[in-house]
């Protein structure tokens, strides 16, 4: 099982200029005080701009991610959250992208996530 499965996050748009995926907060997403874990956001903001990146590559590479910068805005305890990736630049070997967590309105997230491309069959 992945954990795009574990974490039941749900594929809503995925292009080359756009990634929507959404989750139901539930207890299992939660710290022990009741608030969403904020690694929820982190991974959703990393699946969301790989989608994206890997939009750009050609089927014998990959965009995996080298560096996540995550600032945690608002507090959320259960509900539907939702992450919307952008590509801020597309380059040769490296893209960034910006990532926008809300829930009901509400900014709970935004991240810079940097990928690089790797190649299928090795190095």
């Amino acid at each position: 099982m992945n954990l795009i499965d574990l974490l039941h996050i749900q594929t809503e748009l995925v292009t080359p200029e756009r990634v929507m995926l959404t989750l139901d907060v539930t207890e299992q997403d939660q710290q022990p005080y009741g608030l969403m874990h904020g690694g929820v956001s982190c991974v959703l903001a990393e699946t969301a701009a790989s989608m994206g990146a890997n939009q750009q590559l050609g089927p014998a590479e990959v965009a995996v991610g080298v560096n996540i910068e995550t600032h945690h805005l608002h507090a959320v305890r259960t509900g539907k959250i939702t992450a919307v990736a952008t590509p801020l630049q597309v380059g040769h070997r490296l893209q960034v992208w910006q990532v926008v967590v809300q829930h009901d309105d509400q900014l709970v997230s935004t991240s810079t996530v940097t990928l690089t491309q790797h190649s299928v069959a090795g190095d």
